[in-house]
């Protein structure tokens, strides 16, 4: 029996290597030529006690080089740690107090998850035919709001989006961080996600460049509404209406929340990893019945010392590690670091398996004090 599933996991590895939309090579943003006219665009972000993260972020989002008007809707949802004062405060201090309007978020509407009913009401203060979604806790490149508006104009496309580099400086960051990019790229292939004829359709919350038009026929952001997972959720509903959409890795635009513990990350994941199976036991347990063959089992086989498991093992953790090793270079880790991610897959099964307890227990989707189940 643990032959034949070795046997199997390293055939379904070769299987993702080969027809699962090169999703192991990391697709990095690009430059463009500038456009002949730059867009005005409204940057809308929703922010819920980010006080602390601010003064790293919010800078970064005024002082960009735009050529074109811009400015910053920041919607302060219900904070209780001075974030609306703290963003007028920066403003004043960069000089560009013109370039905030801080918006109080209306009490959250029935069905609506607080994150997306924030943006909701940035976007009904905006007039702009462009709106960035940014997330308070992500630190700009100057030039990141110019490259995504010539990126969109140049490609046509209706939502531009980037995957930020998120942190990666604690132990428990290095180990499960690029396996969450990793697993992330393997369930939403980039390439694939950008191809029209696709029906994969994904985007990354941090940074969504979304073209006014698009947006409005696809049914705005009442159509995703009570989405937890709302960026691949608004980038599933603009495709679906026949937009152009993109997303790639990026270099320039940084995360600033810090998981410094195993059980930050382990939330992180619980928070909404049941949702994105759709709430459905079965497929809760066929998905931990294949990561378990396809990462867990090799290693199992290894250790067993039978010479034609450890070659079938073996074979199929160097796959594996191969497959991982361009995101583990990205996070500039030694090569070598990628013979964890058989250790990183066991917890995301873990905490993949707590999100459906916790989902049952009327506890899914807490974030920040409120708890918010589909």
């Amino acid at each position: 029996m643990l032959l034949a599933l070795c046997a199997l996991s390293l055939f379904s590895l070769y299987m993702m290597a080969l027809f699962r939309g090169r999703f192991w090579d990391p697709l990095l943003d690009a430059p463009e030529e500038p456009p002949a006219a730059w867009p005005d665009v409204d940057i809308i972000v929703p922010a819920r006690n980010e006080a602390d993260v601010l003064p790293d972020a919010l800078p970064s989002l005024l002082n960009q080089d735009y050529r074109g008007r811009f400015r910053v809707l920041l919607i302060d949802d219900h904070s209780t740690d001075g974030t609306a004062q703290t963003a007028q405060r920066l403003a004043k201090e960069a000089g560009h107090e013109d370039r905030l309007k801080v918006i109080t978020a209306p009490d959250l509407p029935q069905g609506w998850t607080g994150k997306v009913a924030a943006m909701q009401a940035g976007v009904a203060a905006s007039t702009t035919p462009f709106i960035l979604f940014t997330d308070a806790d992500i630190a700009h490149a100057p030039f990141s709001l110019s490259r995504l508006v010539a990126r969109s104009q140049a490609r046509n496309y209706d939502l531009t989006s980037l995957m930020v580099k998120l942190r990666c400086s604690t132990f428990a960051e290095k180990l499960l961080i690029p396996a969450f990019v990793f697993f992330f790229a393997l369930l939403y292939p980039f390439r694939l996600a950008n191809t029209p004829s696709s029906p994969v359709a994904a985007a990354a919350g941090g940074v969504m460049l979304a073209r006014r038009e698009a947006l409005d026929k696809s049914g705005g952001l009442a159509s995703i509404k009570n989405a937890l997972i709302d960026d691949c959720s608004l980038a599933r509903s603009i495709k679906q209406s026949g937009g152009k959409i993109c997303l790639t890795l990026t270099k320039d635009v940084l995360s600033l929340r810090a998981y410094k513990s195993f059980r930050e990350i382990h939330d992180m994941i619980a928070r909404s990893a049941y949702i994105q199976l759709k709430k459905s036991p079965l497929l809760l347990a066929l998905s931990t019945l294949s990561m378990s063959i396809v990462f867990l089992v090799p290693v199992w086989a290894v250790l067993t010392l039978d010479s034609t498991l450890v070659f079938l093992g073996g074979s199929a953790w160097l796959v594996m590690g191969a497959l991982y090793a361009p995101t583990v270079l990205f996070y500039g880790l030694p090569a070598l670091w990628a013979a964890t991610l058989p250790l990183a897959a066991l917890f995301y099964m873990v905490a993949k398996i707590n999100s459906a307890r916790r989902t049952w227990a009327g506890q899914g989707g807490a974030w920040k004090g409120r708890t918010q189940c589909q």
